[in-house]
This record gives C-alpha cells, structure tokens and sequence, in this order.
C-alpha cells in the first residue's frame, strides 16, 4: 500500500504483460512475411506457365508461303522456325504445312513457332533395279525417298538369289518421292552344275544342251582352220572342259569353226552390259568397237543415269569395246586379241 492511499500494480504484472505483447508483434511479423513470400511465389509460378500481359494469339500459318509466314512472325515479334521439309502433293513447294503451336494458341512475344515446309512434288525417272541384290536396291531406294511396297520371289536360273528380276514401276517411268515399288527377286540356280561335253556338236545343238545342262555361254570364237578343218558351226574346243564342276553363273567359251573354206582372222560374239553411271540428268553415251576391220558404234543416244545397256558383238581378230560418257572415255574392255599366225618371226626382246 503507497501512501495517499493510491494502489501500485505489480512490477512483475507489467513485465510479463509486455513480454506477451512483444511476441505478438513478432508472430504478426512473422505471418505478413510469409504471406508476402507465398504470394510471391504463386505469381512466379503463374507468369512462368502462363503469359503476361505480353502476349499475343498465334495465327494460322498453314497454307502461306515460308516467306510470309516470316513477316509476319517478325511483326507479332514471334520465332518462326522451318523444323523439316517434306514432299507433298497437296502443298507448293515452299508452302507451309504445318505448325506447333496450333493457331489460336496465346504466346508469350519471343516464343518460337515450329513450321515444316513442303518441298513440293519431285518427279523424277525410276532407275533400273535389275539384277541389283535387294540390298543395294534398298540404299537406292532410300536415297530417292522411294517406298519399298513388297517383294516376291520367282523362279530363276539366270540370275542369283535375292537379286531383282523385275520391278513396279518400271525403268526409266516417271515417279515422284514417296512413290511405292514392289521388287521381284530370283530364287536362284542350284548350288553348283556339271558341265556336258560340247566339243563335236553343232553351235545349235551345244546351246540347246547347255539351257538344258543350265549352264551360261560365254565368248564364242569362230576359227577358220583352213582346207581340212572342221564343218562349219562344229564345236572344236570349250573351256572350262567337259565334266568340270562350276558355279551356276561361271560361263563356259567355246571355239567353232569357221568352216573349211574360211581363211583369216578369229570372229568372236559376245553379250555385253553397261550401266551408265548414277546421275540426275541424261548423259549421251556412246559404246564404240574397235576390231581389225575398223571402228563402228553399237550404242550411240542418250540415256539416264543408272540406266542398264546390253547388246551382242561381233568382232573380228583383236578387239576392244570402248565407253564413252558426254564423249568422256569411262573405260576400256579388250573383247579378245588375235593369236599369232604361224611362220610369224617373233617379236626381239627389248634389253633392259
């Protein structure tokens, strides 16, 4: 009790008052804090997957040229960028397709806009698939962007297995990217086959016996024996000889005579393939022989790169078959070369 009669609250009352306030103070701190935090937070997470107040609709541009669809990603200050190119025949060449986001999308200014272009229709000449194996035929295919449909399998003798004997469409048609093809493979000759004895027969007979024996003639070479040789037509030699075991594709030559009035040089007949070399435009080719009687063209026009030539020859004593692409000499095959005659003086020896 204080005098006057006036009451004094407590000291430790008061103290504990206080402290109790001051903590409120630091809770209600503590709480805006978070809260501002929390709020701050949610509006990163808002403006970082939605847009801002800078943000513009994406328009439609498929249907307009890459060119335009450019200018006018600059003006929305948008990102137009070409992802892939594809053929079609729907779209021009230079047209765009397709696009991500889709119109009507709302973007942020700066966001990139995906485009694939049409790279239009390209039309070009099938190339020549024969007698390709189905692998090489493969990486042809896929380099032209050609599609690969089917293949089936035939019976063949002539050509080996799993190489193409036929195809849809055919050589040298019109085709564009992304056309179908359907191959036609060999299912091959047997493994190995003996060869007949020809020697005496006819050239007409020894052919017949070797389509029946399955066996492939090669060089024929007609030899005059004078007087006293052989009838003309009769088989007098063959190499590989009879009996002998080769591959099915090995072919065998066989020497004729020429009859027996004939005198002179060696006549020989052969098949001969080219192929002109992959290309994209036509080349002139010209397929020149050169025999002891003189020099002639057997293929002389224009063809398409890949495109397959095969022809018969007949030369006479030594003979060469020359190539030449856009009158470029691409190579040079000798045909055969004339024996020496008898009585001829050897050629001396050069000293080294």
């Amino acid at each position: 009790m204080a005098a006057g009669g006036a009451e004094v609250a407590p000291v430790r009352a008061r103290r504990r008052f206080g402290a109790v306030l001051d903590r409120d103070w630091v809770f209600a701190l503590a709480l805006a804090f978070a809260v501002g935090v929390l709020v701050w937070f949610g509006r990163s997470i808002k403006d970082f997957f939605a847009p801002t107040a800078a943000s513009v609709y994406v328009p439609a541009f498929t249907g307009q040229t890459n060119a335009d669809a450019n200018t006018q990603c600059a003006r929305l200050r948008l990102r137009c960028v070409v992802i892939a190119t594809r053929p079609s025949d729907r779209y021009p060449k230079d047209v765009v397709m397709s696009q991500q986001p889709g119109s009507g999308a709302q973007v942020r200014e700066g966001r990139q806009i995906s485009l694939v272009v049409s790279s239009g229709v390209t039309i070009f000449a099938m190339p020549d698939l024969r007698f390709e194996s189905l692998r090489n035929a493969g990486l042809d295919l896929n380099r032209l962007r050609l599609q690969l449909d089917r293949t089936t399998y035939v019976p063949n003798d002539d050509v080996p297995r799993d190489h193409i004997v036929g195809q849809d469409p055919a050589p040298l048609s019109s085709v564009r990217q992304g056309s179908r093809v359907v191959l036609t493979l060999s299912k091959g000759p047997p493994a190995g086959v003996k060869i007949p004895d020809f020697t005496r027969l006819s050239l007409d007979e020894a052919r017949a016996e070797a389509a029946r024996a399955r066996v492939h003639l090669g060089q024929i070479v007609w030899t005059p024996f004078g007087p006293y040789g052989p009838p003309r037509g009769a088989v007098v030699r063959q190499n590989p000889g009879p009996g002998a075991s080769i591959d099915p594709f090995e072919e065998v030559s066989l020497q004729v005579s020429a009859g027996p009035t004939e005198y002179g040089y060696l006549i020989r007949q052969v098949h001969a393939t080219a192929t002109v070399p992959a290309r994209d435009d036509a080349a002139r080719v010209r397929i020149e022989v050169r025999d002891d009687t003189g020099t002639w063209n057997v293929y002389d026009g224009f063809a398409q790169g890949g495109q397959k030539l095969d022809f018969n020859v007949t030369a006479v004593g030594s003979a060469e078959l020359d190539t030449y692409i856009n009158n470029e000499l691409l190579n040079q095959t000798q045909i055969g070369r004339e024996p020496p005659r008898p009585g001829a003086a050897p050629e001396p020896r050069k000293k080294l």
